[in-house]
């Protein structure tokens, strides 16, 4: 396996795991789509 194969599952396991529940990865994209916004202006 690639390192940087290993390095991507490892951030998305942590990533998923400070978002339990499809409502929390929702409150995370909304957050990021907001500071994008908000960067734009």
């Amino acid at each position: 396996m690639k390192p940087s194969f290993s390095i991507l599952l490892i951030g998305l396991a942590f990533t998923l795991g400070a978002c339990n529940t499809v409502q929390g990865i929702g409150q995370d994209v909304q957050k990021a789509g907001n500071a994008i916004e908000r960067a734009a202006r």
